[in-house]
């Protein structure tokens, strides 16, 4: 696909010797927490949704599936937007429409209707693709190239720190307590997610909205092209990105198969041995898994603490011998935590965050280098491959299903199973991370690498 007349989703920033873009990169790492923090709620509403709408693995995977699918859609629709409007007022109307999804959130939870989360979650993801199209190239082109991984690497912390703190508000928020978890009736739960997503998300989205709006962020040049501008390029010919939007959709798609797979896979008796001394196996099942979702922070928190650390360590190794390390321990700590049991298989699946942490970024940066004003369209099509997220883990919750239906028919509460099948249906993710090694190895070498080495 030759692309000729759309640009960027960030307008690069005109170099200015010792210039400091310290207050931009502030603004923009407030996106990268705020978004973080509603994705990851996702991995609290898919038990929440187990319960009140008595629904299977791969049925609650629709949350996923439905909040991923946007990415899909709207990532190329977000770059044009931003070529119409312009980068600060997308983020406006990104941020406006997060509000709007928020809301949506009242009818779904009080009526009580799956559909109608679907469709709050479709409008949130909509808006955050807007967001991530714009933001993700900015940081990465707001300094020097060398440094691009590295900065990216720091703003996507903050995005940790979202996904590492919500995950266990929500918990305690949604799930309620492990005295109460099984009584909580249809309408406290209803009442939960409305302070949490209307009182709370859209009010302060709203406001950093307008902040934004009354801000002045830099202006960005070199890796801009106007509407209609012919550029003799094409995003084809670039194995990186093709490459790099393949590592993306597989990247996401692991890490939100484990994280959406936590509560029920802790809340097994032989891993997380939650609520052991409660005899009857319904109210256990529902005191282990409301345990086990505030675990969830952990797995996120890893991801947080492994940015930070993953942003120094860019300053000296290259990002791709990073990412084929890191690839590879976290292909190792699945492949141990399904085939061991206990609290080792639960702290090695935990530990995956820490490893996962440094991979979009690196993948991100490695996937637009040498680009040039292709690097908005590259990033329309890299944010599109998220959509990983909202496939794998509909995979992972299938096969849990089909495991469970056929070895462990009895190990079921209404339409929930609490089969070994998750356990071992995580061996998915494995397959993810052997290709992120690939990438890292071979995938991601640009056009001066490759056809330098071929000369």
């Amino acid at each position: 696909m030759s692309v000729a007349n759309t640009k960027t989703s960030a307008e690069h920033v005109r170099s200015a010797p010792g210039k400091s873009y310290g207050g931009a990169l502030a603004i923009v790492t407030t996106l990268f927490f705020m978004w973080g923090s509603l994705t990851s709620l996702n991995d609290v509403l898919i038990p929440y949704a187990q319960h009140v709408f008595s629904l299977r693995l791969a049925a609650s995977m629709l949350i996923q599936t439905a909040f991923f699918s946007a990415y899909f859609v709207f990532s190329i629709p977000s770059a044009r937007i931003i070529d119409w409007i312009g980068y600060k007022k997308a983020i406006v109307v990104g941020l406006l429409t997060m509000v709007a999804a928020c809301l949506a959130f009242y009818p779904a939870a009080k009526i009580p209707s799956f559909p109608f989360f679907l469709f709050a979650l479709i409008v949130l993801a909509t808006g955050i693709t807007v967001l991530q199209v714009a933001a993700n190239p900015y940081v990465a082109v707001l300094g020097k190239p060398q440094t691009a991984s590295s900065r990216l690497n720091l703003t996507q912390a903050f995005n940790s720190l979202g996904t590492a703190v919500f995950p266990w508000i929500g918990a305690h928020v949604i799930l309620g307590t492990t005295t109460s978890a099984v009584a909580q009736s249809t309408s406290s739960n209803a009442d939960a997610i409305v302070k949490l997503y209307v009182y709370f998300f859209a009010l302060a989205l709203f406001l950093l909205a307008m902040g934004i709006g009354a801000s002045r962020l830099p202006k960005i040049e070199s890796a801009e092209h106007q509407l209609g501008e012919k550029v003799n390029d094409s995003l084809w010919k670039h194995p990186n990105l093709i490459f790099g939007a393949i590592g993306i959709f597989v990247y996401v798609g692991a890490e939100v198969a484990i994280g959406s797979s936590i509560a029920n896979y802790l809340a097994l008796p032989n891993i997380g041995g939650f609520a052991s001394d409660v005899a009857d196996p319904t109210t256990r099942y529902h005191q282990a898994l409301s345990i086990a979702a505030r675990y969830i922070s952990l797995y996120w928190l890893g991801a947080m603490i492994g940015r930070f650390l993953g942003s120094a360590a860019l300053q000296k190794i290259k990002p791709g011998l990073l990412l084929a390390i890191f690839s590879t321990v976290a292909a190792s700590l699945v492949t141990i935590s399904v085939l061991t049991a206990g609290h080792f298989a639960l702290w090695t699946i935990l530990s995956v965050g820490l490893f996962n942490s440094i991979m979009f970024p690196c993948i991100f940066t490695m996937g637009i280098a040498e680009l040039g004003p292709l690097t908005g369209d590259g990033s329309g099509i890299l944010n599109t491959a998220i959509v990983g997220g909202a496939v794998i883990p509909y995979l992972v919750g299938k096969v849990g299903d089909f495991m469970n239906r056929t070895y462990y028919p009895a190990m079921t509460q209404g339409e929930t199973s609490w089969g070994q099948g998750i356990h071992y249906a995580l061996i998915l993710p494995v397959l993810c991370y052997l290709y992120i090694l690939f990438f890292a190895v071979s995938g991601s070498k640009t056009n001066s690498e490759r056809y330098g080495a071929a000369s």
